[in-house]
């Protein structure tokens, strides 16, 4: 009883420590960068409307980025530097050796820093700059006294909250529950869903939105959550056929399964296509107004706004590759194959080496047309039964739902591996003068 009290007790301060650094990250992301006319730019992106890269960004950043605070650029500038090494260990051999040993691992992790750092610099000075030519429709600048100087505070500003941000993600993972920078996003979505909810039902009571549309709304967002749910956990269990080995009077070896997940991409393929189609609108938005090219790029523009059918086509496109192209960077069938040979495994039926490759490839390019028609589905299909936009779309929920699954599961396999050597130590298999080991 006192063991069990004592996990309980570590599972409670786990999940108090979490919602701290939770708290601490939601009040960091108030504050705003030295310089910035908070009420300017308030004005500035309440009558600017919604669409384009803005939009992305102040989503996964938790609604710092409208306000210009100091978490402005979030935790995506470390995601994005990540995704780049990733991709360059599948390019370049010398890069993937290092990311396959543990000490090489940490010199990635470090080169990796750096170059968020690097990346957080650029794209600090770039916003500040773009922030200047903001002006309120009140005709208030949102910067005051712009220059190189606010120029310069800023991305130094910017690098050091995405740099806090990643060590508070580290500090959550160690001592929390699940991995830090997922619930950081899942954190930065999730803020923002009760000004959605009440912006819903005051577009009802004014009656610009009927309760027809409401209750679809509503009915839409809880079958795309238990939906995404339900994908989420689905996997393909592979067989695998381990050589039997006995030790100390114990067998091991037998037939087991390795889980293959059927949305293999995850997150990434939405988000990257997200950024692609939202880049030329955003571009087209600091085009002069006297400019010839002007009515060619608001074009763009309407066209690439989500929701219209132009939009939906290119997004699901998109989706399909970004699915193709990064799954095979979650699921290396190559790798797989190798190190079941070194273990004197194989898939029953399947020769060893490159026949398990080419079975495992064959394999994921099924796993991967579902996984890329599921999301799909859900980046799109609900935008088109609503006919409205929302943070309840197919990136956010696929963020907020998959958090929420694995944190459910490391709360669930805390206790049962509590309750397995709680069982254990009943026996006398640890303790005592009958111990068995």
């Amino acid at each position: 009883m006192s063991n069990a009290h004592g996990k309980l007790e570590e599972l409670k301060k786990k999940v108090l420590f979490t919602f701290l650094l939770l708290v601490v990250y939601r009040l960091v992301a108030q504050i705003p960068v030295p310089g910035v006319d908070a009420q300017a730019i308030h004005s500035y992106f309440a009558d600017s409307g919604g669409g384009g890269l803005f939009d992305l960004i102040n989503t996964f950043s938790g609604g710092a980025f409208k306000r210009f605070s100091v978490l402005a650029l979030g935790i995506m500038p470390y995601i994005t530097t990540s995704i780049i090494f990733s991709l360059l260990g599948e390019v370049i051999p010398q890069i993937q050796e290092l990311q396959e040993d543990s000490e090489g691992n940490k010199k990635i992790q470090k080169w990796t820093r750096y170059a968020t750092v690097i990346l957080c610099c650029i794209q600090g000075y770039s916003m500040a700059a773009v922030f200047e030519t903001f002006v309120s429709p009140g005709g208030a600048r949102v910067i005051p006294d712009p220059g190189l100087l606010f120029r310069a505070t800023t991305m130094i500003t910017l690098a050091a909250g995405t740099m806090f941000l990643l060590w508070l993600g580290e500090r959550v993972t160690e001592l929390g529950l699940e991995n830090g920078v997922s619930l950081i996003i899942f954190a930065g979505i999730a803020v923002e869903l009760p000004s959605e909810m009440i912006q819903k039902m005051t577009l009802y009571r004014s009656g610009e939105m009927t309760g027809i549309s409401l209750l679809t709304f509503f009915a839409v967002i809880i079958a795309c959550f238990f939906i995404v749910a339900f994908v989420e956990r689905a996997f393909r269990a592979i067989p695998v056929q381990y050589a039997k080995k006995v030790v100390h009077n114990r067998v091991y070896g037998g037939t087991q399964t390795l889980p293959m997940r059927v949305d293999t991409g995850g997150v990434m393929p939405p988000i990257l296509a997200s950024s692609l189609l939202a880049a030329p609108a955003t571009f087209a938005t600091f085009i002069p107004q006297n400019s010839v090219f002007r009515p060619y790029f608001e074009t763009i523009q309407q066209s690439l706004f989500p929701g219209q059918m132009l939009f939906n086509i290119l997004f699901a496109l998109l989706i399909v590759y970004m699915t193709y192209f990064y799954a095979p960077i979650q699921f290396k069938t190559k790798k797989i194959a190798e190190m079941l040979q070194k273990n004197n495994a194989f898939i029953p039926g399947i020769r060893p080496g490159e026949k398990t490759r080419e079975y495992l490839d064959g394999l994921l390019g099924r796993m991967s047309f579902f996984g890329a028609l599921f999301l799909c589905v859900i980046c799109i299909v609900p935008t088109i039964i609503t006919g409205s936009q929302t943070r309840f779309g197919g990136t956010s929920m696929l963020i907020l739902v998959s958090v929420s699954v694995r944190v459910m599961m490391n709360i669930q396999s805390f206790m049962f591996a509590d309750k397995y050597e709680a069982s254990y130590k009943s026996k006398g298999k640890y303790n005592g003068n009958n111990r068995r080991f």
